[in-house]
């Protein structure tokens, strides 16, 4: 079956997903400090390569290996069915559909365009970035966009912040500081499986805003602690996998949406919510803390509630864990005491989310705050400028979610979303819905699309601005609507396997079976939901949302 791999690369310290048509097998991203083998929570006999197969049936090919596949099994150029099916759906909505009155031949074509970049992001004929970047030239070709109004995103404050997030999530796991937090929580609640459940949660909470990527906090830090906890426990991928790995595993990917949703910086799509925002007119005064106050209820109870709730909807089989205490205290002991690199990642971090939190009285924008922490980290050398061009996934993410923001932004100057969203209330309207009860439909729709999405930044790009539109236009308050919508951006994330990248981190990891993803992923969301609805509701209006 197709399944996911993550590897390590001896270089870097960031990993990469890859697909394989064999069972699952993972390799633990090492951290690029060289941990040796006696600094990790496994015995050596099982820990010296932190490998793991799940009934291996094919070799994944490394990125540093020197083997290469068969000319035959690589896929050149884009995927013709889907290639076809993202051109047509945007031809025949330019050439088939109707032209409304109220819609101006040049919004039209853009909004042609722009369906056929979604679902190419939906459909994958090529890589995000370079599907993105077609669109991004048949609308300069089309003369649909001229040259600097297709190119004036990438100019956009929100999209660098974005980009230096990924460098502070590279600095945490060089410097080994993820690492050390998320050990010293084992050792103070680890002698139960519960606790510890509850130990790694919480690890996770602290270093969340100052380590925006939920990605490299799952295969940086989190998942190589949970592996070798639950290879010391004799929990391996398969027969034995639910003694105490599945368990763990299915927690920490289940309680990360709400360890993103707590925090405005926790999440780079969380911070594009807020940009997208603001363009529709919707300003959140002070967005730092307002996010937070407003997500900090519903957002705890579903983070004390998670854990308890799987333990008893999926027990493991291991309820007490006495050694793991032990095991952190002799990590922390072979980790020695904490570098000056740590300290220096820990002043920068500190000083970020300060000037995050304070920096519109003092008149520092969000952007700038997370430029001068850059300079910090390369100035004293945590990181170098290798580190910063060896992120990929951050050049990667400036490019399509540039050009996404860019289309959309001019989406709204053309009128296609007010014109969408005036739609959409109108039909509301005619079932003679309240605006509470249309902020439950257009909340749930909003949800249960990202079935169709493989990205929850893809799903921003794509969908936000509308639905916040929508909302609007049926009478939800503007402020409360575009903070639901960004919290549920982050409670999508564990729904199937593929909804993000944390996602594929936890389930390549062999531990929990696709069913499971599914049938826990719903039921999780539909928990989630009753308390963010519930709590969330009354809270919000204690702060006066609405």
């Amino acid at each position: 079956m197709e399944s996911f791999a993550l590897h390590s690369l001896s270089s870097s310290p960031s990993f990469s997903l890859s697909l394989h048509h064999c069972s699952r097998s993972i390799i633990i991203p090492r951290s690029p400090t060289s941990l040796k083998p006696s600094q990790t929570f496994s015995f050596p006999s099982k820990a010296s390569n932190l490998t793991l197969f799940s009934k291996p049936r094919c070799n994944p090919i490394h990125a540093n290996s020197s083997q290469s596949p068969p000319p035959s099994s690589i896929s050149q150029g884009a995927k013709p069915i889907p290639f076809i099916i993202s051109i047509s759906i945007g031809l025949i909505l330019r050439f088939m559909v109707p032209k409304p009155v109220e819609v101006t031949p040049e919004a039209w074509q853009l909004l042609s365009i722009f369906l056929s970049t979604i679902a190419g992001l939906v459909l994958s004929p090529l890589p995000v970035g370079a599907w993105a970047f077609l669109g991004l030239t048949t609308s300069v070709v089309t003369k649909t966009l001229a040259f600097s109004a297709a190119f004036s995103a990438f100019t956009n404050e929100v999209i660098w912040l974005i980009v230096i997030s990924f460098f502070f999530a590279r600095g945490f796991v060089k410097t080994g500081l993820g690492d050390r937090i998320a050990t010293y929580f084992v050792k103070w609640m680890g002698k139960s499986t519960l606790g510890l459940a509850y130990g790694l949660t919480f690890s996770e909470v602290l270093i969340a805003p100052a380590m925006p990527s939920t990605t490299a906090r799952a295969g940086g830090v989190f998942l190589p602690i949970i592996n070798s906890l639950s290879l010391s426990a004799g929990s391996e991928p398969g027969p034995t996998s639910k003694r105490l790995g599945a368990y763990l595993i299915q927690n920490q990917f289940q309680s990360a949406g709400n360890s993103s949703a707590l925090f405005l910086t926790a999440a780079a799509q969380n911070l594009l919510c807020m940009k997208l925002a603001e363009e529709l007119g919707v300003i959140v005064s002070n967005p730092w803390v307002t996010w937070f106050k407003a997500a900090s209820l519903p957002a705890l109870v579903c983070l004390l509630a998670t854990p308890l709730i799987l333990y008893k909807l999926y027990p493991p089989e291991i309820k007490d864990t006495p050694e793991a205490p032990a095991l952190a205290a002799k990590k922390l002991e072979s980790m020695g005491p904490v570098t000056q690199n740590e300290w220096i990642m820990v002043a920068t971090m500190l000083l970020a989310v300060s000037l995050w939190i304070f920096g519109d009285t003092i008149g520092i924008a969000s952007a700038v705050a997370a430029m001068i922490g850059l300079s910090i980290l390369l100035v004293f050398g945590v990181l170098d400028w290798n580190d910063c061009l060896l992120e990929k996934s951050a050049w990667d993410t400036l490019a399509w979610f540039a050009i996404l923001v860019g289309m959309a932004s001019q989406l709204t100057n053309l009128g296609i979303v007010g014109w969408v969203s005036d739609c959409v209330a109108h039909y509301l309207r005619s079932f003679s819905l309240s605006w509470p009860a249309a902020l439950a439909v257009l909340q749930a729709a909003y949800f249960f699309i990202h079935y169709l999405f493989a990205s929850q930044t893809g799903h921003v790009g794509a969908l936000y601005s509308a639905f916040l539109a929508m909302h609007r236009a049926a009478g939800v308050p503007g402020v409360l609507a575009a903070l639901a919508l960004g919290y549920n951006t982050n409670l999508f994330g564990a729904i199937t396997h593929y909804s993000s990248g944390q996602s594929a981190v936890y389930y390549g990891a062999g531990y929990v079976e696709l069913p499971d993803i599914f049938k826990y992923g719903f039921l999780m969301a539909v928990i989630n939901a009753i308390i963010w609805g519930g709590v969330g509701s009354v809270w919000w209006k204690f702060l006066g949302l609405y």
